[in-house]
């Protein structure tokens, strides 16, 4: 998997160049992180990933760029590589995939069209079926924590009809973390073979969160409130089916976790999360092993 990095920030970003409510919050509170902590807190978990076995690459360094977030440039479906169609206060980031493509046969890459608006946090694959969450709100244009649209499902349904692609419409706020869903992987995770971590809250239409208490039983779910939602406890990653990361903070979840049998690696990401993501946002697979 690629594993984003701190690199090359050199300087703190201004107001008007972030496009998430956690950044900007903790750069008005003088609490924004900083490179040399976000290195660490990387490096800590690149470890963790290379002692369970898994390949990790690292990203092509754009000067001054926020490459953290490897997630979002792309996201791998079966054997295919889509390069994701991030917004455009984004787009240097995907300068940093130069060496990735290159090990990726042309064949194997997809390039989506101009409308389609995605980002790889709100693309999760779960066995026959891939989740995405999408805004279509009137003031979508408006909304820099809107990512990914309609056509965006469309074009995931086109490309994999042997999929079942569904939905789920997320709330959104440029300001207020507590109110806003940045992608589907910050209020749904799914974790094992048959568990989910969601945030009820996070989901704009009741209807479609509750498909998705039937789909996994509510007796197979962890849900958190909208203050954990924003301290991203959703954002685990799963190294497989019985390994999880998780932040060494999350007491709560990672007891439930244990409990159901499955291992989890502790590390403190608090610095991370204050940029609006976590340890599935820094992360890119590329191949799965079952």
């Amino acid at each position: 998997m690629v594993l984003g990095t701190a690199n090359a920030l050199n300087k703190l970003p201004n107001f008007d160049d972030l496009y998430d409510p956690s950044s900007r919050k903790h750069l008005l509170a003088g609490t924004y992180p900083t490179k040399a902590v976000l290195k660490n807190a990387l490096s800590i978990l690149e470890n963790t990933l290379i002692k369970h076995g898994v390949n990790v690459l690292r990203p092509n360094l754009v000067p001054n760029c926020n490459q953290l977030f490897a997630r979002d440039l792309g996201f791998v479906i079966d054997d295919l590589w889509i390069q994701a169609n991030i917004i455009p206060h984004r787009a240097e980031e995907l300068h940093g995939l130069r060496s990735l493509k290159q090990k990726i046969p042309i064949n194997k890459q997809h390039i989506l069209p101009d409308e389609v608006h995605v980002e790889g946090g709100d693309v999760l694959v779960h066995n026959d079926y891939i989740f995405v969450g999408v805004c279509t709100r009137e003031d979508y244009s408006e909304l820099l924590t809107a990512r990914t649209n309609k056509a965006a499902v469309l074009a995931l349904q086109s490309l994999f009809p042997n999929k079942k692609v569904k939905s789920f419409e997320l709330i959104k706020s440029n300001f207020v973390p507590e109110q806003n869903a940045l992608h589907l992987d910050c209020c749904f995770q799914p974790v094992g073979t048959k568990y989910a971590i969601t945030c009820p809250k996070g989901f704009a239409n009741p209807k479609e969160y509750q498909w998705l208490v039937r789909f996994f039983n509510h007796k197979h779910i962890f849900e958190v409130t909208p203050f954990e939602m924003s301290q991203m406890m959703c954002n685990v990653v799963s190294i497989s089916p019985s390994i999880v990361v998780s932040d060494s903070s999350f007491t709560r979840l990672n007891h439930w976790l244990l409990q159901r049998g499955i291992m989890v690696e502790e590390i403190d990401f608090r610095e991370v999360a204050k940029q609006g993501g976590l340890f599935r946002c820094v992360t890119m697979p590329l191949t799965r092993i079952r």
